[in-house]
């Protein structure tokens, strides 16, 4: 497998007004990597992945994804980027598999309703022709998802993905970030749920304030701080980053 990266993030600084959310933030993702982006909210860690998505200017610093500046080369960024985010709103009048088809069209996808059919299998979601608006949070979800697989992506985002999901379809989504690593999908995995982190990443960088202050892989971490899982190293790491932020 290629060990060129999907994605790089050099120096990544994003300020809004006087408060900087991230700063000189640096790192990369591999093909078939997942790579944990860890931290508490308002580390910085979903205005990161906006930038990666081309949402917003950074202030310093470059990203690419596949090799394309997504702010200068948006289109040919996206068509390599899928998202899945937590409570990602779906047009309510559609039905699931109307709105997958809508999404699709966009990509020009061969045998879209081939994928289709395939995310649905996949993702256990029976329910694609009932309308959106009879949807639960968990159903929405894992359609937010089929939405960010269409395309087949060279890199996949999850942020907070598994929200509002019971624990079948938790589980399920975490075996397909598995078979996506096995494809040479490159993925970036942000959650607070740290038992997921731990179980399907291979590193993680743990932000503080908009700083990277912890990267390694899950065994490096636990060995540097001793703890039993990676929810322990997390506190740990986390603790010892803040003073140092603040020093």
């Amino acid at each position: 497998m290629s060990r060129i990266p999907v994605t790089r993030v050099q120096g990544l600084t994003v300020r809004f007004g006087d408060k900087t959310a991230v700063k000189n933030l640096s790192f990369e993702v591999l093909p078939g990597e997942v790579y944990g982006l860890l931290g508490p909210n308002g580390a910085g860690k979903t205005t990161t992945l906006r930038a990666l998505a081309g949402l917003l200017e950074p202030d310093q610093g470059t990203l690419e994804v596949a090799g394309y500046d997504p702010k200068k080369s948006r289109p040919d960024a996206l068509r390599a980027l899928g998202m899945a985010m937590a409570n990602t709103p779906l047009p309510e009048a559609m039905t699931g598999r109307e709105a997958l088809r809508y999404y699709g069209a966009f990509y020009e996808i061969p045998d879209l309703e081939g994928r289709i059919a395939y995310l649905e299998a996949v993702l256990d979601m029976p329910y694609l022709d009932q309308p959106i608006a009879e949807y639960s949070t968990g159903m929405r979800q894992r359609v937010n998802v089929a939405r960010a697989l269409l395309h087949k992506p060279r890199l996949l985002v999850f942020d907070e993905a598994t929200n509002g999901l019971d624990v079948k379809s938790r589980l399920a989504l975490l075996e397909l970030v598995r078979n996506l690593k096995e494809e040479g999908v490159a993925v970036i995995y942000s959650t607070h749920v740290l038992a997921e982190a731990e179980a399907v990443c291979d590193r993680v960088g743990i932000l503080e304030e908009g700083r990277l202050i912890a990267e390694g892989t899950v065994p490096e971490l636990l060995s540097r701080t001793g703890a039993a899982n990676l929810e322990l190293a997390y506190l740990a790491l986390a603790a010892q980053g803040a003073k140092e932020v603040r020093a």
